[in-house]
């Protein structure tokens, strides 16, 4: 039998599929230390990826394969090809289920994308028994949802153990700066989920939440609703306004948890929101939001916001992703001694959305399929599977840092 490649990466004449595709190639070449093949449904988008892929290197030898999201079969065929699966294809609610299943079945592992709740919600309670029995590793959010949030307060949580021998009962995670812009495949993700909310209570529900990423057994902790209006914040000693994807990175995050055996304790709290320089900005970034949300809720001015909006396959020029930057700050409070807290900055080196998180999904798939294997299988986070292995490759190859700073 032929051996496996290590990556496949799916979707990858996709806007973000074809960053991660030129991440691989300038980073790790074709067939060298890491043997990796692009798939699609479009053998001629990819042969033109893979012909303008990287001018420094030879590409003819990348290897193509066709499948398509709605064909089972070919789904099939694919993911027995490879130990890992990175996809890009989404909205993940729509067009990734079958790929899950097809990689559970066979127990290849799999990471992704999403920042869609509700679809992982039911992924985990469709898959995750038999995800461990195959040892398939299902690995969600891979990008600047969630890495930041969950690998930033994995890393703040083993250095308040190490500093102090003890664990924070509560971190919470601020942004800071950020440059960029989306593109039209997280627009359409969503609006996906907003579809969904609006014709299912259950939806609703789920997103509502906090903690409807946990196992069933989950002993929940005291978190409450995600911020939803301006506010000041006595640990930072800055206003904030409410961070759009707090409704995403705090569930991973409380994820995590759950699947660390709750180290941190029964009682973990966390949070996130948005720092601003006044109380002015923070009451205009969340009037902004709020009006957001609303334009693309109401049907009527939905259409027109649409129209203004970048399809799927489209995003930010390669100048906005190379000058494109985020900080984010996470704190962590011990649970005795406020002098004791323990303070982290985590920065990426391009646009959040795009540049930083190509590389981040990029990066993810290889620790999956090359550094030793922490977990058997199941529905898994980034942190819960993959920890400390996956910052270091974020620091020494993916642009990211991870630091201590000191505490205001």
């Amino acid at each position: 039998m032929t051996e496996k490649f290590d990556v496949i990466v799916w979707g990858a004449s996709g806007f973000t599929g074809r960053l991660v595709a030129e991440y691989l190639a300038e980073n790790y070449g074709i067939n060298k230390n890491l043997r990796w093949a692009i798939a699609g449904r479009d053998r001629n988008k990819l042969e033109a990826l893979r012909s303008t892929l990287s001018p420094q290197i030879e590409t003819k030898n990348l290897q193509i394969f066709i499948a398509d999201s709605n064909d089972r079969g070919s789904l099939d065929n694919l993911v027995s090809q490879t130990k890992v699966m990175c996809t890009t294809v989404g909205p993940y609610a729509l067009l990734g289920t079958q790929l899950v299943e097809a990689c559970v079945e066979s127990g290849t592992d799999y990471c992704d994308l999403t920042g869609e709740v509700q679809w992982m919600h039911r992924i985990i309670k469709s898959y995750e028994g038999r995800a461990r029995q195959t040892g398939a590793r299902i690995v969600h959010t891979c990008g600047f949802d969630s890495i930041p949030s969950d690998l930033g307060t994995f890393f703040i949580q083993q250095e308040m153990f190490s500093q102090h021998q003890i664990y924070a009962k509560k971190v919470v995670a601020r942004m800071g700066r950020s440059s960029g812009s989306a593109s039209g495949g997280t627009i359409a993700s969503l609006l996906n989920v907003l579809d969904e909310a609006k014709n299912d209570p259950s939806i609703r529900r789920i997103m509502g939440d906090p903690y409807s990423l946990c196992p069933p057994t989950s002993k929940l902790g005291k978190d409450g609703s995600d911020q939803s209006t301006f506010k000041y914040d006595s640990v930072f000693k800055q206003w904030t306004a409410p961070f759009i994807m707090a409704a995403i990175n705090g569930r991973v995050v409380r994820r995590s948890h759950a699947r660390l055996e709750y180290r941190w304790g029964e009682d973990f709290q966390y949070n996130e929101a948005q720092l601003c320089k006044s109380l002015i900005r923070s009451v205009l970034a969340t009037i902004a939001m709020g009006i957001g949300i609303g334009l693309v809720s109401f049907a009527p001015t939905r259409a027109l916001v649409e129209k203004r909006l970048p399809k799927p396959g489209e995003g930010p020029d390669e100048a906005t992703r190379i000058n494109g930057f985020f900080e984010m700050f996470i704190h962590a409070s011990h649970p005795n001694d406020p002098g004791r807290d323990v303070r982290a900055k985590i920065t990426g080196d391009r646009d959040p959305g795009y540049g930083s998180t190509s590389k981040m999904l990029a990066e993810s798939a290889i620790c999956l399929a090359l550094d030793e294997r922490k977990t058997g299988g199941g529905i898994w986070t980034p942190s819960s599977a993959l920890g400390s292995q996956l910052i270091d490759r974020l620091i020494e190859k993916a642009g990211l840092t991870f630091d201590l700073i000191s505490v205001d």
